[in-house]
């Protein structure tokens, strides 16, 4: 593209862009259409010739736009909402015209050296101590398989990374613990790594949704009566159903009297350890080997930015560092990234996370969160005052978890979970919010999350009142 033709072009894009952040909030969260609807506006077979952009456009904004769903939405309340903030999605854009591949120091240097830089920010921001080095990849579910791949790697004598796991008899069975409310990532991980599902111990969790840590203790003890070889213990502190922490401090005194590794999942709830006084939520936090925190969650950067932080960077090395000739490279003193995990091209995440950090601040980031916070204790609030309604989970942070509870119901747990879920269905279809489900203890339950920063209190208001008339509308008609 001749470059008055782009600049033209990008010019049109901004303010795309800008309008359609002005105005998200004018859709639907979820547009109403069904399955293979874009696909048959879309042509079967690629184009011949080249089409001018503003064609291009136009179909974009016909057809892409409208067709989302719009996690930019300020009605957007769903699973763990994240935001395109201004500054983060001009760093997702000037990275994209960089278009570089920081696979090594030489080619990206400066993409390297912020990574290394950002990454400590948020270190120094969350309240880690200075011996955590940070990673950024693309997501938790990677960032937790390479913390597991680098606690599988300091098991002494094991040779994997040489020998592999196919078809030796001279292996324990190598074990993975996590709580029964942690992310399936933990999970994906284990059949990635060869450790399988069958080896992944989903120890019980309390009447908070907490790992239970004795529950911990015995089953590391009797899986080692057992023959068992524990790799790692993965603690959540922010769970994707309930955002309960896990007992942080005691489970890491469980793990260091064991001699095994600590993975904390604080891909939601890290975020929140920028304001000090909810660090004491995530106590002991700094005792973890190895902790994974998104900044594209809770810190306004857009899709995809997960940080790992590692105590022994040492170790994910040893466990990934592979040269080939054609990428050795004379430098000394130099960090090449594909050492650390198991790609070889990197995008340049680090490059929007620096200007979200530099545009916000440390203040403005956790003015957003504690009114976040704020915002889901009035939410959680009203939950518990009104008649029909129970909250079903502690709300530490901004996600509340609650049902309806119909008086004509009250003694019919099935007819319960199918009321909530028509309740659901009907929330979400009228347009204007987006909520999502769980299930706790097998009940089908509501969950409300705010993390957009377009959210404010009458989006949160108006979804009250939209829960309060479905309800109703739902026990009028004997729902």
């Amino acid at each position: 593209m001749p470059p008055e033709e782009f600049r033209a072009a990008a010019h049109r894009a901004a303010d795309l862009m800008a309008d359609y952040l002005q105005g998200v909030g004018a859709y639907d969260v979820v547009p109403k259409i069904a399955p293979g609807a874009v696909r048959a506006e879309l042509p079967a077979s690629p184009p011949e010739q080249g089409e001018g952009i503003d064609g291009i456009l136009a179909d974009y904004k016909r057809l892409i736009e409208p067709n989302v769903t719009h996690w930019n939405h300020p009605g957007f309340l769903a699973y763990f909402a994240i935001t395109g903030s201004g500054p983060g999605v001009l760093g997702e854009a000037l990275a994209a015209s960089l278009n570089v591949n920081a696979m090594l120091w030489r080619t990206g240097p400066a993409p390297t050296e912020l990574e290394e830089t950002v990454c400590d920010w948020l270190r120094q921001a969350i309240g880690l101590p200075p011996e955590f080095a940070g990673h950024i990849n693309d997501t938790a579910s990677i960032s937790t398989m390479l913390a597991l791949a680098a606690a599988r790697h300091r098991l002494p004598g094991l040779q994997i990374r040489e020998r592999g796991l196919a078809g030796r008899r001279d292996l324990a069975a190598l074990t993975v613990y996590a709580s029964d409310q942690a992310h399936s990532s933990v999970d994906k991980a284990a059949i990635a790594l060869g450790i399988g599902l069958e080896n992944v111990r989903k120890v019980p969790s309390d009447k908070r949704f907490r790992m239970d840590a004795q529950a911990l203790r015995v089953a590391l003890r009797d899986d080692r009566a057992a023959g068992r070889l524990p790799v790692a213990v993965v603690a959540t502190a922010g769970t994707t159903s309930t955002t309960s922490v896990d007992p942080l401090r005691e489970i890491a005194g469980i793990c260091a009297e064991a001699g095994v590794w600590l993975h904390v999942d604080a891909a939601y709830a890290g975020s929140a350890c920028v304001c000090p006084e909810f660090r004491a939520l995530l106590d002991g936090l700094e005792c973890a080997d190895s902790i994974v925190t998104n900044p594209h969650k809770w810190l306004f950067t857009p899709v995809d930015c997960s940080v790992l932080f590692v105590r022994d960077p040492k170790l994910l090395r040893e466990a990934f560092s592979l040269v080939p000739e054609y990428l050795r490279t004379s430098e000394t003193g130099a960090t090449n990234l594909m050492d650390y995990g198991v790609q070889l091209g990197r995008r340049f995440r680090s490059l929007k996370l620096w200007m979200v950090m530099r545009y916000f601040g440390l203040e403005g980031l956790r003015a957003r969160i504690r009114s976040h916070v704020a915002m889901a204790q009035v939410f959680a609030a009203r939950v518990d005052a009104e008649p029909g309604f129970e909250r079903c989970a502690p709300a530490p942070f901004s996600t509340v978890c609650f049902r309806a509870v119909p008086e004509h119901l009250r003694h019919d747990p099935a007819a319960q979970d199918a009321f909530n879920e028509k309740l659901l269905a009907e929330v979400n279809a009228a347009g204007p919010v987006f909520l999502s489900h769980t299930k706790l203890r097998g009940r089908y339950v509501l969950r409300l999350t705010i993390g957009n920063l377009r959210t404010e209190a009458r989006h949160v208001d108006a979804a009250w009142e939209l829960v309060l008339k479905r309800a109703e509308f739902l026990r009028n008609a004997k729902g």
